[in-house]
């Protein structure tokens, strides 16, 4: 059997879009965690699953490269969205899509084409609804990795974050305390770290460890998180541009409490793969 997929990325964050609104696949975890590899696979960070949907326009599911589901993926959505626009699939510009997150609202910039901003929906700082095992709001609480005391803000943009402010992100070891990070205890549905620079409080540096797919060049909850932390702790103005591997998102926290995102996404090529 055949599988048809689409690969896309978002500042480097890249994916394969699957259409299962007329199929099902079994065993789709390991197929995923299968075609994700680099060198034997399709190389991806995650999947996304286009479904039909009840309560919305579509439906997306998503898979970590470790075959995974996970609740949101913000550079995801923007691929997706994309995605459904160059097909015709609809033509309205402002979409509905339903994740295990909730409903997201990605909208195409009538500007520019490539850019897609998305309604990332408010935040989560209620550290049992994060999760993490803490009531109240996660601020600058410490947390010890490697021998190493962190201070860490903890927030949930529909999967859960822990920001941590670092001087030099670029000289950052990322790939030492990502995974340590990831899977401490005091995050019982493990965590994406987020390691971020202030340059100034309207630029961040930034560097993520994704829960389940390692070191991305660029997350975009992650990105919002990183904002909403930056924000309450007086670091940063609402509106913030973040430096990631991969190129640049806008971040807006606006006044009604939501969180804005603007980024590119692109189609790279089209295939199939045998199963």
């Amino acid at each position: 059997m055949k599988i048809r997929f689409t690969k896309m990325q978002g500042l480097g964050n890249d994916f394969i879009v699957l259409d299962l609104r007329k199929r099902d696949i079994k065993n789709l975890p390991a197929l995923v965690k299968k075609f994700s590899d680099r060198r034997f696979g399709i190389g991806f960070d995650q999947a996304l699953v286009l479904r039909n949907s009840d309560k919305a326009d579509f439906r997306m599911d998503i898979y970590n490269s470790d075959g995974g589901m996970v609740e949101m993926c913000g550079n995801g959505i923007r691929c997706l969205a994309t995605y459904i626009w160059k097909r015709g699939l609809k033509k309205k510009n402002r979409l509905e899509i339903e994740t295990p997150a909730g409903i997201i609202r990605p909208e195409r910039s009538s500007e520019n084409a490539s850019l897609v901003t998305v309604d990332m929906g408010e935040p989560v700082l209620e550290g049992q609804l994060i999760p993490v095992r803490a009531k109240g709001v996660v601020i600058d609480r410490r947390l010890k990795a490697a021998g190493r005391t962190f201070r860490i803000t903890c927030v949930s943009m529909g999967n859960p974050h822990c920001v941590i402010f670092v001087k030099d992100v670029d000289a950052f070891p990322v790939e030492k305390y990502g995974p340590l990070i990831e899977t401490n205890g005091f995050f019982p549905q493990r965590t994406n770290v987020e390691f971020i620079e202030v340059v100034n409080s309207k630029r961040i540096k930034m560097r993520v460890w994704e829960r389940g797919a390692g070191e991305t060049l660029a997350c975009g909850t992650g990105a919002s998180a990183a904002v909403v932390a930056a924000n309450i702790k007086g670091l940063t103005q609402r509106s913030v541009s973040v430096m990631l591997k991969g190129g640049k998102l806008q971040i807006t926290r606006a006044r009604d409490g939501h969180v804005y995102m603007t980024g590119p996404a692109e189609e790279v090529f089209e295939g199939t793969i045998d199963v």
